[in-house]
C-alpha cells in the first residue's frame, strides 16, 4: 500500500513539474518585441501627460521650475521649455518607433536629473523609468517600428 502511495506521489509530482515547465516554456515564447512595445508606450505616456501638464499652466511650469523642480546651473526661464520639448517629442518617436534609441537618451537625461536634484525619495518610480529606457536604448524598439522597417530597407537596398 505504501509502494503505491509512493507511486501516486511521485507521479502527481511529476504531473505538477511538467505543467509548470510547460508555463514556463510558454512564457519565454512571449515575442521581445510585444514588451518593446509596451515599454514604449508606457514611457511615451509618462513623457507626454508631463509634457502637457507642463504646457496647461505655464507659468505655474516657471513657478514650479524656480522653486520646486531647481536644477542646478539652469535658469528656470531654459530648463522648463527644454523638459516640455524633451516630453512632448520624445514619445511620438517612441510611440512610432523611429529613432528611438536615440529618443531614449534624453528621458534617460531627464530621469537622471530629476531622481538627483528633484525627488530623490521617487527612485523606485525612476528605477521603473529606467528599465523601460534602457530595454528600449539596449534592444532597440522591436519589429512593431519604423526603425525596423528602416533598417529592412537599408539592409535590402546594400544586398
Amino acid at each position: 500500500m505504501t509502494m503505491l502511495m509512493q507511486t501516486d506521489e511521485y507521479s502527481h509530482a511529476s504531473n505538477f513539474t511538467r505543467k509548470v515547465r510547460r508555463l514556463y516554456d510558454r512564457l519565454e515564447s512571449l515575442p521581445l518585441s510585444l514588451l518593446q512595445l509596451m515599454a514604449r508606450v508606457s514611457m511615451a505616456t509618462i513623457f507626454w501627460r508631463a509634457g502637457q501638464s507642463k504646457l496647461a499652466n505655464w507659468d505655474l511650469t516657471l513657478q514650479l521650475f524656480a522653486s520646486e523642480y531647481k536644477v542646478p546651473i539652469l535658469p528656470p526661464e531654459f530648463a522648463a521649455p527644454m523638459a516640455a520639448g524633451v516630453e512632448l517629442t520624445t514619445p511620438v518617436l517612441l510611440i512610432v518607433g523611429l529613432a528611438t534609441r536615440i529618443a531614449c537618451l534624453p528621458m534617460i537625461g531627464m530621469t537622471l536629473v530629476i531622481q538627483t536634484f528633484v525627488y530623490p525619495q521617487s527612485w523606485v518610480e525612476h528605477l521603473s523609468w529606467m528599465t523601460f529606457l534602457l530595454l528600449l536604448l539596449t534592444r532597440g524598439p522591436g519589429v512593431v517600428s519604423l526603425d525596423h522597417w528602416v533598417k529592412r530597407i537599408f539592409d535590402h537596398g546594400t544586398k
